[in-house]
């Protein structure tokens, strides 16, 4: 107990000693923040995280220029902010390129054939159900059309769409596994 309570009281003692720093040099810190960052939303973030950082590691004993010092450790905190950003910028770039090469792996040959066999699964569709439901189920996954525009096309309410979607897609399901 006797161990936290020192943990409390050193927090308490950096807070209190981050507190007064930016209470004497207030309109310094934010003036450097400011100047560096034009980024208004980035720059109060920094501003917030200068704090805490001066609570974690607080001024060593004995600086004697404090301006120097806290200009030097809010360009380093700038610094290592604008890395985080452009690591997190360039780790997105490679995911992006790597999903990119993952969904145009397709041969022309490959996409050729793909489109032919959603042909011949749509003709299926539509020589395997009654109307309504081919219509639904076409105008929906072919044509990537959202339920109200299937709806608004077949002239019908939204849940009419979506009970010919899914009476359609079950039977044709009941239909492959039959073979």
């Amino acid at each position: 107990m006797a161990l936290r309570n020192t943990n409390t009281n050193n927090y308490a003692n950096n807070v209190d000693a981050a507190a007064k720093i930016f209470t004497e040099y207030w309109d310094f810190i934010h003036m450097v923040i400011r100047y560096k960052v034009k980024n208004e939303t980035q720059a109060d973030d920094l501003f917030q995280d200068f704090f805490l950082s001066l609570v974690a590691s607080p001024l060593p004993a004995g600086v004697q220029n404090v301006k120097g010092y806290l200009y030097r450790a809010i360009t380093n905190k700038i610094i290592d902010a604008t890395h985080r950003v452009e690591s997190y910028r360039n780790h997105m770039y490679k995911y992006a390129k790597h999903l990119n090469r993952s969904i145009n792996k397709k041969t022309p040959e490959n996409a050729f054939i793909e489109a032919e066999e959603t042909k011949k699964m749509f003709e299926l569709i539509e020589m395997r159900l009654r109307s309504s439901h081919a219509q639904a189920i076409t105008l929906r996954y072919k044509n990537n059309y959202e339920i109200k525009e299937v709806a608004r096309k077949m002239n019908v309410h939204n849940a009419s769409v979506r009970k010919y979607i899914y009476v359609g897609l079950s039977k044709i399901r009941q239909s492959l596994k039959l073979k």
